[in-house]
């Protein structure tokens, strides 16, 4: 579990309940001084929660809190992702990196499957516009309604497969 700050009530909670609690020794002495002087001490063990919610609520920014199975949790510095070696290959630093969905679907024919003439398959479809309709199955052999297309040099068949 990494936390990174928050404000939200049930999760400081949980967090706070998670990190678990510290023991804390307690020595206290007392004199009381009258017609007869008297000493006492008294010695008790109390727990503290190691973070309160109101400690994780204003945690600084720079701060995480990282909790591995089998491990303690660490309070810890927050790591800077400029400083990473791949770090131009994002969005963030590099806006070419930027996916573009249009332009990838825009050419249907690099969205087509491409199979040799002689290979066999079952084809299935779907049409969406009449609710309940029955699904069409569609042969390698008979593909007069398949979205097919053969080409002349390659001898392969090509099938619309996409959107």
């Amino acid at each position: 579990m990494l936390f990174l700050g928050g404000k939200e009530k049930s999760t400081l909670k949980e967090i706070s309940e998670s990190l678990g609690k510290e023991t804390i020794d307690s020595f206290n002495t007392s004199t009381n001084r009258g017609q007869s002087e008297s000493y006492g001490m008294n010695y008790q063990k109390l727990g503290k929660e190691l973070k309160s919610q109101d400690e994780l609520a204003v945690m600084d920014g720079g701060k995480c809190i990282l909790q591995v199975r089998g491990v303690r949790p660490f309070f810890s510095d927050k790591f800077d992702i400029t400083r990473h070696k791949q770090y131009p290959m994002l969005l963030d630093d590099n806006p070419a990196q930027e996916f573009n969905i249009e332009n990838y679907v825009s050419d249907r024919r690099e969205m087509r499957l491409k199979l040799r003439k002689e290979a066999s398959f079952m084809g299935y479809g779907v049409d969406m516009t009449n609710v309940g309709q029955e699904v069409t199955t569609v042969s390698a052999k008979g593909t007069d309604n398949a979205d097919t297309a053969i080409s002349e040099e390659t001898e392969e068949k090509e099938i619309y497969v996409g959107f």
